[in-house]
């Protein structure tokens, strides 16, 4: 029986949700970074808001379907792997298939008593009628479109409360590169890493991607 926390771990896997944040502030910023500081009025600036807002709501919809086809597509692998693995009579051929689902060094090296242990342990496990999508599963995708679309708003609420743009360009740029520290510092980690350094890498790296984004007319 599955516990509360393991039903929703793939909801709130560390990674997919920074990457969802991350996407969704670099959309935001591909808007924001094309207004003009000197001769933007507030008429173009509320264009290029909802501008804004609009396409990160669309893209956190696609990003949501694509999320569900994701899952649906992982899970009926792993339905039919584990049928494979059922329906072999010859344990050893169950053998080679565990191995090949395992990372190329560790499926070369492990024995076969681990590997019998594997096979013992899989084919203890109910195998449902089919695969399917559950209720976390929508869960899972109602929060990668939330992700998305609150990623746009820090970016953008200096622009709707400072009149003048100039300080408002300021403000949001400075909103956005603490956004991509606090990525990059999930992510280093999350890894195990040096949490400061993925903190600064992230910064330059989505730095360097808005404006490859904008210079290609994205």
């Amino acid at each position: 029986m599955k516990t509360e926390n393991e039903k929703r771990m793939q909801v709130l896997d560390p990674v997919d949700r920074v990457s969802e944040i991350i996407f969704g502030l670099i959309m935001a910023l591909t808007f924001t970074g094309t207004i003009s500081a000197a001769t933007a009025g507030r008429e173009e600036v509320r264009t290029v808001l909802y501008a804004a807002l609009g396409c990160n709501i669309a893209w956190g919809l696609v990003d949501a379907v694509m999320y569900l086809i994701r899952t649906l597509t992982e899970r009926t692998r792993k339905h039919t792997l584990l049928q494979r693995i059922r329906s072999v009579a010859d344990p050893s051929d169950a053998h080679a298939i565990i191995a090949g689902e395992l990372p190329a060094r560790l499926g070369a090296s492990i024995g076969a008593d681990s590997l019998e242990d594997m096979r013992q342990r899989l084919l203890a496990l109910p195998l449902p009628v089919r695969a399917r999508l559950g209720q976390d599963d929508y869960i899972g995708a109602l929060w990668v479109f939330l992700l998305v679309v609150l990623a746009t708003f820090p970016v953008v609420i200096p622009f709707i409360f400072i009149a003048e743009t100039a300080l408002a360009m300021r403000v949001s740029n400075a909103i956005a590169l603490v956004m991509l520290f606090a990525a990059g510092h999930a992510y280093g980690r999350h890894a195990g890493g040096v949490p400061w350094r993925s903190g600064l890498a992230m910064m330059a790296i989505g730095a360097a991607l808005v404006l490859a984004t904008i210079a290609l007319g994205g």
